[in-house]
């Protein structure tokens, strides 16, 4: 095999910046019918994971060629941009007009490929994801060059067959527009894939983003491009990989804590997961179920795991 290039790329958000809330709530003034879920303070929080994010790959991935942070007309105040190997990409650089404002990731997110200078290869975090152990590029990508499709083994069961008859059962926005992506491909490629997001690092090729945006569920994608917050209705980018796996060009691999473990902000013992499970990666994972004292403990847990300066730094 041929060595290729691999980039990073990240969407981040300081939800604290009082210009950005301002034209966030402006919006949203005009907005008024959209779910608490869809506009939780903790999409936005920015508890300073980035910067320790970027301090785990440098000590755990250095081999990444680039890295790409997707913003809405915002920069990190600690980020050397004297750095060529990191770039700030606004938004408006790859959403088309009927998208903005926006304040959905999921539409940001069918959108990276258009990124300039995006390696075929890369790789998407979103700031609270860590390398937490020396990993290769072999730990993301096979031999052949396809992207290692992480992902849970099924919950859903029961949960799925109900969905499929559309009968009103208690679940969340997220976990539909996962089905409703396993549901177009099911549809083109006669495969329902069951496992869910593993919500953390993964690889993808741009050639795949392309393909699936582009062609395959162009008029499905771009309906999703005009939900400027989340809805049941959008297609989730898992639809990358599942496409990937049903055009055998992914291998499929089920994971566990050792491999990939989310924390949950809430969780009052963050420790407990890192030292039972030793994970190559691990998420600490925002939600409606933290408080502001939770997140007041993430900056002292990632100092302690990531004290050195990285060169993305000031």
């Amino acid at each position: 095999m041929r060595p290729f290039d691999v980039d990073l790329v990240y969407l981040w958000v300081d939800g604290s910046d009082l210009e950005w809330l301002a034209k966030k709530n402006r919006f949203l003034g005009l907005q008024t019918h959209f779910s608490e879920e869809a506009i939780t303070k903790a999409r936005n929080a920015d508890n300073g994971e980035l910067m320790y994010s970027l301090r785990s790959m440098e000590k755990n991935a250095p081999w990444i060629r680039k890295v790409f942070i997707v913003t809405d007309e915002q920069t990190p105040r600690w980020l050397d941009l004297t750095n060529d190997r990191v770039e700030v990409v606004d938004i408006r650089q790859l959403l088309p007009p009927e998208s903005l404002p926006c304040y959905n990731s999921v539409v940001i997110e069918h959108c990276l490929w258009k990124i300039p200078d995006l390696s075929e290869h890369f790789l998407y975090a979103n700031d609270d994801m860590f390398f937490h152990k020396p990993l290769t590029p072999s730990f993301f990508f096979t031999l052949e060059g396809y992207p290692v499709v992480r992902l849970q083994q099924a919950f859903m069961g029961k949960w799925v067959n109900q969905l499929k008859r559309r009968l009103s059962i208690p679940t969340n926005i997220y976990r539909k527009t996962i089905h409703c992506a396993a549901l177009l491909i099911e549809e083109k490629f006669g495969r329902y894939y069951s496992g869910t997001p593993h919500h953390n690092i993964d690889a993808y090729l741009k050639s795949d983003y392309r393909r699936v945006s582009e062609v395959d569920f162009k008029e499905a994608i771009s309906a999703t491009l005009t939900h400027h917050v989340r809805t049941e209705e959008d297609i989730q980018r898992i639809i990358y990989l599942y496409y990937a796996l049903a055009v055998n060009r992914g291998k499929l691999r089920y994971v566990g804590r050792d491999e990939s473990c989310r924390i949950r902000l809430h969780k009052p013992d963050f420790w407990y997961f890192i030292n039972r499970y030793n994970p190559s990666l691990f998420c600490l994972n925002d939600s409606h179920h933290a408080t502001d004292d939770d997140r007041k403990r993430v900056e002292p847990f990632l100092v302690s795991l990531f004290p050195k300066k990285s060169s993305f730094e000031k």
